[in-house]
């Protein structure tokens, strides 16, 4: 499920934004659809006005949707779970265009393995701020969903999940090499521009392409390459207590 609105507060519009001839959300879809441990997918979006033409897009292309409240991104995903039933979710982000189906597939493969309630590789970061990837029960989303009334854990959809180690089983996943200090997420003018030039060097001659050539990419240009020192990772999430997030 991938989580979409146009009133980003600091880049509107940014999903919509032109990316190698598309919009930005079009170029994450084909992304993620490559994901072969993915059974369906769908984008989550608000019913306010603002979302109207993004919904109208998605819709042009085929994708599943769902529309809720602009705020209550969990109810937005109840919503999904109601309407598709799926019993396991695996939550995206719409303002990662750089996002991995190879990543995608690991977690969801290390979320079965363990047995887990939740799965993620963020929980202890190793991967590029941009390659998050949250797997997680129907069941458990439903009972935050039920349970709590917190704003924070209505908008940010996992952290109820996350914030309660002593209720549900958690798992990280972790790559073999800590590249959690490399910005690959798309948050500002300056995080577009970015990806932009990505795009430019990579997808004319490979659509496809994926983790190893980006780095490989930034390994010859290296003073292109955008870091967590140009703006914090999960910024949102400032003086929270996220719990097992700072484990």
């Amino acid at each position: 499920m991938i989580q979409a609105r146009v009133t980003s507060t600091r880049l509107p519009g940014k999903v919509m934004a032109p990316l190698s001839g598309a919009p930005m959300i079009q170029r994450q879809i084909e992304r993620i659809s490559r994901a072969t441990r993915l059974s369906g997918l769908v984008v989550a979006t608000s019913v306010d006005p603002s979302d109207d033409e993004l919904a109208a897009f998605v819709s042009s292309l085929g994708v599943a949707m769902i529309r809720g409240p602009l705020d209550d991104v969990l109810g937005r995903y109840v919503r999904a779970i109601d309407a598709f039933e799926p019993s396991v979710v695996v939550r995206l982000t719409a303002d990662c265009p750089l996002a991995s189906p190879a990543v995608i597939d690991s977690v969801i493969e290390a979320f079965v393995a363990g047995d887990f309630d939740y799965c993620s590789n963020t929980l202890q970061p190793s991967y590029p701020d941009g390659l998050d990837v949250e797997v997680v029960r129907s069941s458990v989303l439903r009972w935050v969903a039920s349970n709590s009334t917190d704003p924070h854990e209505r908008e940010h959809v996992t952290l109820g999940v996350y914030r309660r180690p002593e209720r549900f089983a958690l798992g990280n996943f972790a790559g073999d090499v800590d590249l959690s200090g490399l910005r690959w997420t798309v948050d500002t003018p300056e995080d577009l521009a970015f990806v932009r030039w990505v795009y430019s060097e990579l997808f004319p001659s490979s659509p496809e392409f994926d983790l190893a050539d980006v780095l490989e990419l930034l390994r010859a240009h290296p003073s292109m390459s955008r870091t967590t020192m140009d703006a914090a990772r999960n910024a949102a999430l400032d003086g929270l207590d996220t719990g097992a997030m700072n484990a």
